[in-house]
């Protein structure tokens, strides 16, 4: 229920819904091109990049897995290009590590090589590399054969973030925290905000509300076409005296007809070696334990046409996802796959992230990112990985795709 005692309204040129990477860095272009705006950016949680920016795989991507021409590869690799300048600018601690991409058996041959070609059409400069190379590199992987990906690297989003915050409010922007939006109604020359901590008014909004992008953008009279389903990536993480068994990015032929990467072995710029993650429904949009239920998320997966049509299409690959969350065993199996060394008593369950996954009526996993405009609005609706590497794309984007 929006409160009855509302403070007095404020009132903005741009209001920026979500303080994750995307929204932050959306925020920062704003003012960039806007430089006299009035700029607002809110987030309903005490900090920022409290959910996907804050529980992902700190992975700068290089964009060899996206379709050519779509807005993932070319704003992935602009992304990765801008994010180590600004991570250099800025003295943000990085490091480019590259990655491996693996074949592990026969029947992943082909599709290795048809990912190597999508890598020469997305500008890459990758190489193949035999197994016999591939134990130079990483020397307790076990594989067929390989793709080098020299350009992806390793960074914490969280650090990120909140330099894109400082830089937004050094430049004039207001940063509200702790501020969730309640409703959004026109009026005659912009759109009224009411949130937890009062009304606001702005003349356009931006909604990068990420997990609830899709609910945003109803509230705002907007029906985005797609619905947003949450899937949860559990991880595991390499005991310390394990780590030396993973030197750079160790990655699995990915299902091609799948949005996820399978996996995985990820060092982490802390140090520390991530497993995973594997990617199970979530039964709570914010659902990052096997035990969080919400009752309106649930049910609004559940009576979704899309939901059992995509289920039937991927049942195969659903349940072996469920079984890998639920056994250990079946998760290092995986694991053995591209490390055999690796032993359950070699892994220590670490933080889960979700993953907003936009979904068509019609069970489509929506692939690409996807922007919808509305009235004085617009409604960024599918920004997953990648979308933290190309943040700094995504948010020239937006303001070009909005306002130019």
């Amino acid at each position: 229920m929006i409160p009855a005692d509302f403070p007095s309204t404020d009132r903005y040129d741009f209001a920026v819904i979500g303080g994750g990477i995307v929204g932050l860095s959306t925020a920062m272009a704003l003012g960039l091109r806007y430089p006299d705006a009035s700029i607002l950016a809110i987030e309903k949680e005490s900090s920022w990049a409290a959910h996907q920016t804050g529980n992902n795989s700190g992975v700068i991507h290089s964009g060899i897995y996206y379709k050519p021409g779509s807005l993932k590869a070319n704003l992935c690799r602009e992304g990765n290009r801008l994010l180590v300048e600004f991570c250099q600018k800025h003295e943000i601690n990085y490091e480019i590590c590259g990655k491996l991409i693996v074949a592990t058996n026969l029947e992943e041959l082909p599709l290795l090589d048809n990912l190597y070609q999508r890598g020469l059409a997305n500008g890459l400069k990758i190489e193949k590399v035999t197994a016999e190379e591939v134990k130079e590199i990483e020397p307790h992987v076990s594989c067929l054969a390989a793709i080098r990906v020299p350009t992806t690297g390793i960074i914490n989003y969280r650090q990120v973030c909140d330099k894109y915050a400082e830089l937004v409010a050094s430049r004039g922007g207001e940063l509200r925290l702790s501020t969730k939006v309640l409703k959004i109604a026109p009026i005659l020359d912009g759109v009224e905000i009411a949130t937890t901590q009062g009304s606001f008014q702005a003349k356009f909004i931006v909604n990068c509300a990420g997990l609830f992008s899709d609910r945003v953008a109803k509230l705002a009279g907007v029906d985005p076409e797609v619905q947003i389903v949450p899937f949860r990536g559990e991880y595991y993480e390499l005991v310390p005296e394990k780590r030396y068994l993973v030197k750079h990015l160790i990655y699995p032929v990915p299902n091609p007809n799948f949005p996820f990467l399978g996996v995985h072995f990820t060092r982490m710029i802390d140090g520390s070696v991530h497993a995973g993650p594997n990617a199970v429904l979530s039964l709570k949009r914010e659902g990052y334990q096997k035990t969080d239920i919400n009752l309106r998320d649930l049910v609004e997966t559940f009576t979704y046409p899309g939901f059992w049509k995509l289920a039937a299409k991927y049942a195969g690959v659903g349940i072996e996802e469920m079984v890998r969350s639920f056994s250990k065993a079946a998760f290092v199996r995986s694991l053995q796959k591209l490390i055999p060394e690796v032993q359950a008593e070699d892994l220590v369950p670490t933080h889960a992230g979700v993953r907003a996954q936009a979904l068509t009526k019609d069970g489509g996993l929506v692939d690409d990112f996807l922007l919808v405009r509305g009235e004085r609005a617009i409604h960024v609706c599918n920004a997953p990985s990648p979308a933290a590497t190309a943040s700094l794309a995504i948010g020239e984007a937006i303001v070009v795709f909005g306002w130019s």
